[in-house]
């Protein structure tokens, strides 16, 4: 099969339209044009081909340059303004060479055809144009497409407690949106990964900005470990969403500490990682990131779960969250029975390296100080505070009863009552904002 004969479906259903004064041309177009499979229209003047145009589809047309009345520049200039989607042919004699020139300029036509003509060559232009239109067309439906999932995903941001309630739902198919949207769009695609990652936490106060910080010291610490940028992306969006596997989970296992769970409610645990992984893999650009969930609880030792993979059978993306996450867990009371502050929680990953930790990950966390990087916020005990700072959330205990705002500065007093009250078996998980440097 020749280049001219293989049309497509979708070009063969094409509407074509020759105008010529001349009935033998028209016939001997119609004759090397039928077999292709297209629709093909006729008119003998321009006035005609107008007339014509103004009830059918017509998406190229090919007209002789030397007409009564109207010539071919004259016509092809009207179509060109009225229906300026339809491809323009002119067919033109070696000499009306002004003519054609004009016609180029006024009627910016896509091709001439020199006559007498070469009926492979007049196919394959044919053919060439029809393709040309419809990538166009393609062009425009994918730009109009991103402008519209633009519009819906500016809306989504604009309702997020509306969609607190779908929760697992609503980021598949928020995730499924994000697949088909254009490249230009992948500045809002992380800002809704973000999104759905504090729509996560909003189960559990004591986990605010929690992911947020892990995936930040996480992408940190990829890049100073010579990761490349499509695994450090891997990595902040693995982090964002490190915890997306406990969404079905009861709301009191996600408080309670591994250690302290029971075998049946270790049992659900210890899905969280799979399930999360799950939850992504319909999306292939977040493949990467969901085999780092599946792998972050993972020990170096092969402890963890739920592989029992054991050191550089870990990713490398994955031996990172779980330094960073645990750093951070360790600090807010998820990861051990009582929680520790930040030196201590620095203390237990260095002491568990070549344990639970890759002995090269925990030299790296701890050699760039990457957990004092960019923290706005430090979490406190009770025993850690002093005078002058500031609370960078509200203070609450654990049946939701507001103590203290935001934004309150502690003196002395203060601090003695929230001392206070933890002695009386209340326990607090304090936030205060980071001090500047």
């Amino acid at each position: 099969m020749t280049e001219s004969q293989g049309t497509t479906a979708q070009e063969a259903q094409a509407t074509l339209l020759f105008v010529d004064d001349e009935a033998n041309i028209l016939a001997s177009l119609k004759r090397l044009f039928r077999p292709q499979g297209y629709r093909i229209l006729t008119a003998e003047s321009g006035a005609q081909g107008l007339e014509i145009m103004a009830r059918e589809s017509v998406d190229l047309v090919i007209s002789d340059m030397r007409m009564p009345e109207m010539n071919g520049a004259q016509f092809l200039e009207r179509v060109r303004e009225k229906w300026p989607e339809t491809v323009r042919i002119l067919l033109t004699g070696y000499a009306e060479i002004g003519a054609t020139i004009e016609a180029i300029n006024r009627g910016q036509i896509y091709r001439y055809i020199s006559k007498p003509w070469e009926d492979n060559d007049v196919t394959l232009i044919v053919k060439h144009a029809l393709q040309q239109k419809m990538l166009e067309q393609e062009k425009q439906r994918l730009e109009e497409l991103a402008r519209r999932q633009n519009e819906e995903l500016k809306e989504l941001n604009a309702n997020l407690e509306e969609r607190v309630k779908a929760r697992t739902e609503e980021v598949r198919q928020t995730m499924g949106f994000l697949e088909v949207a254009h490249e230009k769009l992948k500045k809002s695609f992380i800002t809704s990964i973000r999104v759905f990652s504090n729509l996560i936490e909003m189960r559990n106060e004591r986990m605010r900005g929690h992911a947020s910080r892990v995936a930040e010291m996480a992408r940190s610490l990829a890049q100073h470990m010579g990761m490349g940028p499509v695994e450090v992306q891997d990595v902040f969006v693995a982090g964002l969403l490190l915890d997306i596997g406990k969404i079905g989970l009861p709301d009191y296992l996600l408080e309670k500490p591994f250690t302290t769970l029971t075998p049946k409610e270790r049992s659900e645990v210890v899905k969280s990682p799979v399930n999360g992984q799950m939850a992504l893999m319909a999306l292939e650009q977040l493949h990467g990131a969901a085999q780092l969930i599946r792998a972050h609880r993972e020990h170096f030792d092969g402890t963890g779960y739920p592989d029992r993979l054991a050191g550089l059978e870990i990713p490398l993306g994955a031996r990172i969250l779980t330094v960073v996450s645990d750093y951070e867990a360790a600090q807010t009371g998820t990861l051990l029975t009582r929680r520790l502050n930040r030196a201590d929680a620095l203390a237990f990953i260095r002491d568990n390296a070549g344990k639970r930790y890759d002995p090269a990950v925990v030299a790296a966390f701890l050699k760039n100080g990457i957990h004092a990087k960019g923290e706005t916020e430090l979490v406190l005990g009770s025993h850690e505070l002093l005078p002058g700072m500031e609370l960078s959330r509200d203070m609450v205990a654990q049946d939701g009863l507001l103590l203290l705002p935001k934004g309150t500065v502690l003196t002395e007093g203060r601090i003695e009552e929230i001392q206070f009250f933890e002695r009386s078996g209340r326990k607090l998980v304090i936030y205060v904002a980071a001090p500047k440097t």
